[in-house]
């Protein structure tokens, strides 16, 4: 069955050959295991119709006993369930510290979408295409993906304060952008060369990112799709996870080390050297404060204490304008964003998001049109939901801006 030009990678990765793996096309694979089960392995661009009928085609060629899909159960169900919002508290996610989180996968799936747009095709339609077909010739499924939260939260764990910065920016800046992307191009970036040639860019640029959202996942796909019951299977997964896939297969039918699945479903705790960070600035602009009021006194002390009161309520005032905010929130921003920059475990811009949350309550439609009102400018200022992210992350930047531009003025004041 193997072509004379595809050589198993086995041989490539320079492990002891126990399993035969044939290259058909850059995006399906054939593999072989020394059990003598088999695994087809599709790898697809999530908004190409080419992977749509690649992945029915396969499927109805080869009848395997079990498919196996990039997916988690939370993402399943939030593509094929009516969603009852009804229940969603927009608060809570602020509360509990995932502001951040929600706005990075917001512009996610926005950028998803308008790629799908372009392309007349739903963004993972093929992995949906591939639970109905199981669905209707009664074939078991496996959810092979880890959790999408959890993906998401160990990333930004393992992200510095700069990286966090740039990922926001990319996710922001891509699902904004007008450049369209024809079919041709699409398939195009599901050729090995050309994966490989992107990731290395996201490995320099987001290193993290990148060991988070690509490494971890294709080890977590892989050990999934290879313990999953079965003699013939059919694995449908992004062709940015082909190569690593095949190469923990390897692994796992050499006996190689591979990080469990258990482990990469631990969120890390935050290290202690990033929490003590946290503490560094306020430490220093008391310290400065104290300082100012020992060598000249209280009342140039107060004069000092002023001034960044008021450099840093203003960024936060300026920031809340931009942003749109509830009136009464724009005053309560600015009026608690000094006081909240000299404590590291709240923000301003999590007061800003549950006030918005509260004075403009989000209505069914705001989440039903999320990611379609994420893909314009206008949109974020219409949809309350997207509102309440945007109040959040500016009042944010305005209060950070504000330490750093006060920060000086209070060392020239000593």
């Amino acid at each position: 069955m193997c072509s004379p030009a595809s050589l198993p990678l086995s041989l490539k990765l320079g492990y002891t050959q126990v399993m035969q793996i044939e290259k058909i096309s850059d995006t399906f694979h054939h593999i072989t295991f020394a059990d003598g089960s088999e695994v087809f392995l599709i790898g697809t661009a999530h908004v190409s119709h080419n992977s749509v009928e690649e992945v029915a085609g396969v499927i109805e060629k080869e009848t395997p006993d079990r498919i196996c899909v990039e997916l988690d159960s939370s993402r399943l169900s939030s593509k094929t369930k009516k969603k009852s919002w009804e229940d969603t508290d927009i608060r809570k996610v602020f509360k509990e510290g995932k502001g951040f989180l929600l706005l990075a996968n917001t512009a996610l799936a926005s950028f998803q979408k308008k790629l799908g747009a372009q392309t007349g095709t739903n963004p993972g339609e093929e992995l949906l295409g591939a639970v109905k077909l199981a669905e209707e010739k009664n074939i078991p499924i496996s959810l092979c993906d880890r959790d999408i939260q959890t993906t998401f939260r160990r990333a930004w764990a393992k992200s510095s304060l700069w990286n966090k910065c740039k990922l926001l920016g990319t996710l922001i800046s891509a699902a904004f952008s007008n450049e369209e992307i024809s079919p041709e191009e699409l398939e195009e970036l599901k050729k090995q060369e050309t994966l490989e040639g992107m990731l290395n860019e996201v490995a320099k640029e987001l290193p993290s990112i990148k060991e988070v959202l690509i490494d971890e996942r294709d080890t977590y796909l892989a050990t999934k799709i290879y313990s999953a019951p079965g003699k013939k299977k059919v694995a449908v997964i992004g062709a940015g996870h082909t190569r690593g896939v095949l190469s923990t297969f390897e692994k796992l039918e050499n006996g190689g080390s591979v990080k469990s699945v258990e482990e990469l479903e631990t969120v890390p705790k935050s290290k202690g050297g990033g929490k003590a960070a946290g503490y560094i600035i306020p430490t220093l602009i008391v310290l400065l404060l104290i300082i100012g009021i020992a060598m000249n006194g209280w009342d140039q002390g107060l004069r000092t204490f002023l001034y960044w009161v008021i450099v840093n309520a203003g960024g936060t005032l300026i920031a809340s304008i931009i942003a749109a905010a509830h009136p009464l929130n724009i005053i309560c921003c600015a009026v608690t964003a000094p006081f909240f920059a000299l404590n590291p475990v709240l923000g301003v811009g999590m007061l800003g998001g549950i006030l918005e949350a509260t004075f403009r309550k989000p209505k069914v439609k705001d989440f039903e049109t999320l990611n379609d009102d994420a893909m314009h400018l206008s949109g974020w200022y219409k949809n309350r939901i997207l509102h309440c992210l945007l109040v959040f992350f500016l009042s944010s930047v305005g209060s950070m801006l504000g330490t750093f531009i006060a920060f000086p003025l209070l060392i020239s004041r000593i």
